[in-house]
């Protein structure tokens, strides 16, 4: 018998007699997600038999990873503490990289490694990103956002890999494989793919519409990475607030108990988003076949009480429980948590290590795409005697970084341990360095201008174009245009680099500018921006998604390349310049 059916029996085994064993309190307990702050008092953690803690926007746990750890070592301790000493699950969004925590490193997200196109260097950021979220404590990630974005109006958009099937389904299991290695060591984690199905694929690129897409296309363009991913053993699958055919996807049984568990066989933890259980419909969700549910925000009694009214009413089988807690318990043996529940200290010193962030850098360098490059202005020559690099984006990580960085919308400013774009220009250049934050100076002596443009970090729906709660749109502001129609009317070589969660409508400052680099959102290693700019590596990024040439290409439900009036993108998905070479 080989040693991995043998393991698999025997966890079964031990998850049978310990559901044997437990109260119904406990088990709708091991179903709870909470918050560690606001939700709980500690010793509801024992007295309420709580399954997962969850760690979001709010207070932290302490001041640095030690504390971070010590925090939810405590946590841990009352959960063991209880008669059937469960241990807790251990939850954080980590998006690209453990990018709650300050310090630690941070890599471009999805859409920046969609463009590298390398399965390879996506493990290896999954990889580093489970080591330093275990190193701060967590046990279980939520990522890697698989979506298929059908139009760049959904604040998203950065989170998934890309609009190619093919491209994301091969990531898909690069970034599940990375986060969970063998998934009972030290250093790795449960991933969590997300968010099951349809959340990029909205009509006029809504977070949370309506997904009005056939069966067929649903199963042809929107469910391989799942199935790759339950191929690759994820653990969590993360149910999404769209519609589907008019029902939310937290009550979809079809999809989450009939497609999901079982024609897929997937035989983890279906997690609710949050306040998935008041939204959508209550017990509708377990019976749909949600499993474990984040009772945040004032759900945690709606969802105890509401919940065993249902099973003594009988509206939720006790199978259905029993289901939901068995996917729970199989996952904490999986992890290994009953064996060692906390957190390894030795890991602390990865977090943001040498080697990790030359990991991320490398990305940066693959992720950026050269749309244009006029007589060959690139690479600059490290001797240029005078360069101005204008603009906030340049000096600024938080911009750069996007949204979910330390802080769930993102930063405005710049944070620990990360590098920007004109630190990497400095570096690289050995002439002199001016820059230009507002864009107004006048530097007729300039051999060439970099100029750094791009959105202001959003996440989720405050980044869907034409959301009463955002200022976002799919063009630059009037004072990014600015900065690069005032330097081209000076007749300097200009050379933009876009930074952005979504390609952006640029035609005319494409046509402007002599150069233009569409570089994503790099994450703390902007230096790796200067690596190409200077030659010392070339571009190798191409477009995953395709890129618009007006907006009028969104006037319809999706943007270009999807099969509805198809507009001809300005340029098409894989494109991508290099360096020509002598």
């Amino acid at each position: 018998m080989r040693t991995e059916i043998r393991e698999d029996l025997q966890i079964e085994r031990k998850v049978e007699a310990l559901l044997a064993k437990m109260t119904l309190k406990e088990k709708i307990g091991q179903m709870t997600q909470v918050r560690h702050f606001d939700d709980i008092d500690d010793e509801d953690v024992a007295r309420k038999h709580i399954g997962s803690i969850i760690h979001t926007q709010g207070p932290t746990p302490g001041h640095n990873a030690a504390e971070w750890q010590a925090r939810f070592r405590e946590l841990q301790e009352i959960a063991l503490s209880t008669r059937m000493g469960i241990p807790l699950l251990f939850g954080v969004d980590a998006i690209h990289g453990q990018n709650t925590y300050e310090g630690a490193t941070i890599f471009p997200h999805n859409i920046g490694l969609g463009a590298t196109g390398n399965a390879r260097l996506v493990e290896k950021a999954a990889a580093i990103t489970a080591k330093e979220a275990q190193a701060t404590g967590f046990n279980w990630v939520f990522s890697p956002c698989v979506a298929i974005p059908y139009n760049e109006k959904w604040g998203r958009v950065y989170e998934a890999f890309s609009e190619s099937t093919a491209l994301t389904t091969k990531l898909t299991r690069a970034s599940v494989t990375g986060h969970q290695g063998i998934l009972s060591d030290k250093g790795t984690v449960m991933a969590t793919v997300k968010h099951f199905i349809g959340d990029g694929s909205t009509e006029y690129g809504v977070e949370g519409g309506e997904t009005s897409l056939t069966p067929k296309h649903v199963e042809e363009r929107l469910l391989p990475p799942y199935e790759e991913a339950v191929k690759s053993g994820v653990g969590s699958v993360m149910t999404s607030f769209n519609t589907l055919d008019g029902i939310p996807m937290h009550a979809n049984k079809a999809m989450i108990t009939d497609l999901l568990k079982q024609t897929l066989k997937f035989d983890g933890i279906v997690v609710s988003d949050w306040k998935g259980y008041s939204k959508y419909g209550q017990n509708d969700i377990i019976n749909a076949g949600v499993d474990m549910v984040m009772a945040v925000d004032g759900d945690l009694q709606e969802f105890h009480q509401v919940l065993n009214q249902g099973i003594s009413s009988g509206e939720v089988p006790m199978e259905r429980i029993d289901d939901a807690v068995r996917r729970i318990l199989r996952q904490k043996f999986r992890l290994g948590l009953f064996e060692n529940p906390f957190p390894d200290s030795d890991l602390i010193a990865s977090i943001g290590c040498d080697s990790h962030r030359e990991v991320a850098r490398q990305a940066v360098r693959e992720s950026l795409v050269l749309l244009k490059n006029k007589a060959n202005l690139l690479p600059l020559d490290k001797k240029i005697k005078r360069i101005v690099v204008v603009g906030e984006h340049a000096d600024n990580s938080g911009l750069q970084s996007g949204g979910w960085t330390i802080n769930w919308q993102g930063s405005t400013e710049n944070y620990q341990g990360a590098s920007t774009i004109i630190d990497g220009i400095r570096e690289a250049a050995y002439g002199e360095v001016v820059y230009d934050v507002a864009g107004v100076d006048k530097h007729p002596d300039a051999d060439v201008a970099i100029i750094c443009v791009g959105e202001k970090p959003y996440a989720e729906f405050f980044g869907d174009v034409g959301h009463e709660e955002s200022d976002c749109q799919l063009t630059l502001t009037r004072e990014h245009k600015n900065y690069i129609s005032h330097y081209v009317a000076q007749g300097i070589p200009t050379v933009v680099v876009l930074m952005s969660g979504r390609p952006l409508v640029v035609t005319e400052e494409l046509e402007m500018a002599d150069a233009f680099i569409a570089a994503w959102l790099p994450g703390s290693e902007g230096r790796g921006v200067a690596d190409v700019l200077f030659g010392d590596y070339n571009f190798t990024g191409k477009l995953p998604h395709s890129w618009p040439e007006s907006e009028v290409d969104y006037e319809n439900k999706y943007g270009p390349n999807f099969w509805q009036k198809k507009p001809e993108p300005l340029f098409p998905i894989g494109f991508g310049l290099e360096y020509q070479k002598s």
